[in-house]
């Protein structure tokens, strides 16, 4: 390590001894990191890992290259890793000369509790529109239980989802839409025709996130939610 961790430390030495490339800085750390290509191979960067859980990577991979500030998804992508949007196992950093997956280190700590703290605030849902793939038309799911979640959820994951499909009336595409003046309206409880806030936009949480699910966006949710 280039200096000794200060009373901020965020890991302890014996936990960043093994790890190539570490810097401590006043309010974070940074380690080499890299991500690898099959058609390309290794793309080498910087990680930073801050208190607040915040990610940032520095990449690079060649000379030319000044993309900085990324966020480990982002890096991924950047790197044309082939089978992406998994960065936690993606993204790895040496260990004792070893490529050892972020997921498998203690350098998510922050990131995780993080994702715990925000998964456990209260959110009111606001109500989301599915859109038909026969005649376009959108209709309005309530998401106010975890039952409704669920047949959202699903809904939006089925590419020919259609009016049929409908799981609260049974209607057809002949039924006629909602109106623009009345879709605004969506459950919010700041504002009657909020167009999304942090008191009804969720990024998820236990009544939204399925553990049952393999979509990506649930096993994010139920691999990092866990307790620390």
């Amino acid at each position: 390590m280039e200096r000794e961790c200060g009373s901020k430390e965020l890991f302890s030495k014996e936990e960043l001894q093994e790890i190539s490339g570490v810097h401590v800085g006043d309010d974070y750390v940074e380690v080499m990191c890299g991500c690898t290509s099959h058609r390309y191979g290794d793309a080498i960067a910087r990680l930073k890992i801050f208190s607040d859980g915040e990610l940032q990577i520095t990449c690079q991979c060649t000379p030319a290259c000044h993309e900085d500030k990324l966020t480990p998804a982002a890096f991924e992508k950047h790197s044309e890793r082939e089978t992406s949007r998994n960065w936690r196992n993606n993204v790895w950093v040496f260990i004792e000369g070893d490529k050892v997956p972020l997921s498998k280190t203690v350098l998510l700590r922050y990131y995780n509790k993080a994702l715990k703290t925000s998964t456990v605030s209260k959110v009111n849902h606001r109500d989301e529109f599915v859109g038909c793939s026969k005649c376009g038309k959108e209709r309005r799911f309530r998401l106010r239980s975890r039952g409704e979640c669920r047949m959202h959820h699903d809904a939006i994951a089925e590419p020919n989802w259609k009016c049929c499909d409908y799981p609260f009336n049974k209607i057809t595409c002949e039924e006629e839409e909602e109106r623009g003046s009345r879709k605004v309206f969506r459950g919010c409880t700041r504002s009657p025709s909020c167009k999304g806030c942090t008191s009804c936009v969720c990024f998820g949480c236990k009544l939204c996130r399925f553990s049952d699910c393999n979509c990506q966006t649930c096993l994010d949710f139920t691999t990092n939610a866990q307790p620390i």
